[in-house]
């Protein structure tokens, strides 16, 4: 395993850290395949574990605390808020009055008294910078949080809250966790060089794409992965991104034979190549797949195998741009572009 400084904190960090998300009802894991899954990843070597309250509303981070029961001072913890939780229309975004309580819900169900890394999951257009920075700071002065960061920013609001916390004299986020695959280089035009200039710590999600990384997806055979039965839209093979997608994963499939690697492999040792990225979430819902991708854990890719991926997809391209998770609110919805 390696390690990397996270950000600017002096924080040690796993380049592959373990992502939750599949502990519970997404991924059908059990407490008992919870346990192993954590207990295997920490004796492999990572130590930062992350998860948040709306995976399985609430039930990982029960299960992720559980698992980690007696090992919680081996690990760099960290969860995520705002992303909502029920119907109530106060239970979700990034006002103190929901993050505090949010964190307070987080601690009970890890069995915790404080998380190393608390994260904004998603910008929220309607609360000020200030206001969620304000509230951070406090409950890091409080002992709940060490620090905290954001998720899925764009980049020009990556640079506003930096700007806000300096004119308030607030504290930073240190790291962001945005999604970063072969497939879909989008960020690599915005928000990692912004990431670089600030000193962000970055920790990126679906590294394997939803599973199109994974050597399960290959033009010869149906595609029957666990993600597919709930997300079949990006998945179906009359779309023309998912096309997109199977060409360059047939091409990439090739370049890790050459190169002696699995596709897996390849696809972890590219977004840990890049200098701005601290590390991988891998999600694992098997232990089979948790051997697959920690098989990567000391891959570093030659020049010559990185430029034969750029040939592939080009840098600072994605292939489903309808799929970003941090396109601006009014490209979204009509009623916020029109007078």
């Amino acid at each position: 395993m390696q390690y990397r400084t996270l950000g600017r904190t002096g924080v040690q960090v796993s380049t592959l850290a373990l992502g939750t998300m599949n502990v519970g009802p997404i991924g059908g894991t059990s407490q008992a395949e919870a346990d192993a899954l954590v207990g295997a990843a920490l004796d492999a070597g990572v130590n930062l574990v992350d998860t948040a309250d709306v995976y399985g509303n609430g039930l990982s981070e029960e299960m992720v605390g559980r698992a980690l029961a007696g090992r919680r001072d081996d690990v760099v913890l960290a969860t995520k808020a705002a992303l909502p939780m029920g119907e109530d229309r106060n239970h979700r975004g990034g006002s103190r009055r929901w993050l505090v309580t949010a964190l307070e819900d987080s601690l009970r169900r890890l069995g915790v008294d404080h998380v190393d890394l608390y994260q904004i999951h998603r910008w929220d257009p309607a609360t000020d910078d200030e206001e969620t920075l304000s509230a951070l700071t406090d409950l890091r002065r409080a002992g709940k949080i060490r620090y905290f960061g954001t998720s899925t920013y764009p980049a020009h609001r990556l640079v506003e809250a930096q700007w806000t916390a300096r004119e308030h004299h607030l504290g930073r986020y240190v790291t962001e966790q945005p999604s970063y695959s072969i497939l879909q280089r989008g960020i690599e035009a915005h928000v990692l060089p912004v990431a670089q200039r600030y000193g962000l710590g970055v920790l990126v999600w679906s590294p394997l794409a939803s599973g199109w990384l994974s050597g399960a997806i290959r033009a010869d055979r149906a595609i029957a992965t666990h993600r597919s039965t709930f997300m079949p839209q990006r998945f179906d093979p009359a779309v023309g991104a998912n096309q997109a997608r199977m060409d360059a994963v047939e091409r990439l499939a090739t370049v890790a034979d050459e190169a002696g690697l699995t596709l897996i492999q390849l696809a972890l040792g590219f977004v840990t190549a890049h200098p701005a990225v601290t590390g991988a979430l891998i999600g694992p819902r098997t232990p089979e797949h948790l051997r697959a991708q920690l098989a990567a854990a000391d891959t570093v890719l030659t020049p010559d195998v990185l430029d034969a991926i750029d040939a592939i997809v080009a840098p600072g391209v994605d292939l489903a741009p309808h799929e970003k998770n941090d396109t601006p609110p009014a490209l979204l919805d009509p009623a916020l572009r029109r007078r």
